[in-house]
């Protein structure tokens, strides 16, 4: 059942939504945006809010430092943002990674890795890979030695971190992988897929728009790059806390991911919102109880943290 901010917010949108086709990359990045800073709501204040740039090899790229004011000290969160693999950037989900730096008392290190079509598949998952072993190499620029290292991400953010948590577990030691409502593929064919594929804000036939745009001359579904629930073996993954909303086309993609996980020993954690849309922990401005859910996952990631 939905829930009810989310019923009347759902009224407030029209019946119909234009086919990505018809709006070209650049107004579609800024209707996104526009929306995503109107419902983004207050910023909560922090001790410092520092802006820089990964120069990794070949590109940089542009980051994000939230410390907050009560900081524990002992745990840096690399962050991720959504946004199909075509949108979003560092404004997007600021408030979001205030709140969460608040409410965990870590520093969190928002990265505005590199967005398709212009730069398409595999530029992002490279970038997530690439920027996870620098902040790991050069941790004393963002925290202090020995601070344990966690990748967070929503969305498509949360298939990166998901790739990027696999593929490095051999030569980091993260401490944990936040996956909030992750994208797992572009052939999402799974019960909720079909229950909510139109009219709960994320709609599947976009989705698999954004992946073609994503993808762009890639057709090898099966890499585990691009569909995560094709790794053969996780074993040694980082334990990982996965965000689900109930009323989510992804939600059974996600569900099947932590499963997998946990087939392979991974300490795994589902958080379910009951009666929440896609995308809801940015919509705290319009729906307040997603702010809620804000505070479990920190409360969870702060656990997991402590006994890391």
């Amino acid at each position: 059942m939905i829930h009810p901010d989310y019923e009347k917010y759902l009224r407030t949108l029209p019946d119909s939504v234009a086919h990505p086709s018809s709006l070209s990359t650049v107004e579609r990045r800024a209707e996104y945006r526009e929306r995503a800073l109107r419902q983004r709501g207050p910023l909560e204040e922090m001790a410092e809010v520092r802006d820089g740039v990964l120069n990794l090899d070949g590109r940089d790229l542009r980051y994000r430092l939230y410390v907050p004011q009560q900081e524990r000290g002992d745990a840096l969160v690399v962050y991720l943002h959504g946004g199909s693999f075509v949108f979003g950037d560092l404004d997007t989900h600021e408030a979001l990674c205030r709140r969460l730096a608040r409410d965990t008392s870590m520093r969190f290190l928002a990265v505005d890795y590199r967005l398709a079509p212009e730069h398409p598949f595999p530029a992002a998952v490279d970038d997530a890979i690439d920027s996870l072993r620098y902040v790991n190499a050069h941790i004393e620029d963002f925290s202090s030695v020995g601070t344990k290292l966690i990748a967070m991400g929503d969305s498509a953010g949360a298939s990166l971190v998901a790739v990027a948590a696999t593929t490095t577990r051999h030569d980091l030691s993260l401490a944990g992988q936040v996956l909030i409502y992750p994208t797992l593929g572009p052939e999402v064919m799974t019960d909720s897929s079909h229950r909510y594929a139109t009219g709960y804000i994320l709609e599947i036939d976009h989705l698999r728009y954004d992946y073609g745009q994503y993808l762009g001359q890639w057709k090898d579904h099966t890499d585990p790059r691009v569909t995560p629930l094709f790794f053969e073996d996780l074993t040694g993954a980082p334990a990982a806390i996965v965000v689900v909303a109930e009323c989510d086309p992804l939600r059974d993609e996600a569900i099947a991911y932590a499963g997998l996980l946990e087939h392979f020993g991974v300490r795994v954690q589902i958080l379910e919102a009951e009666g929440m849309l896609h995308g809801f922990l940015r919509m705290g401005h319009v729906i307040p109880d997603a702010l809620d859910i804000v505070d479990d996952v920190a409360t969870h990631l702060s656990h997991y943290v402590a006994t890391a």
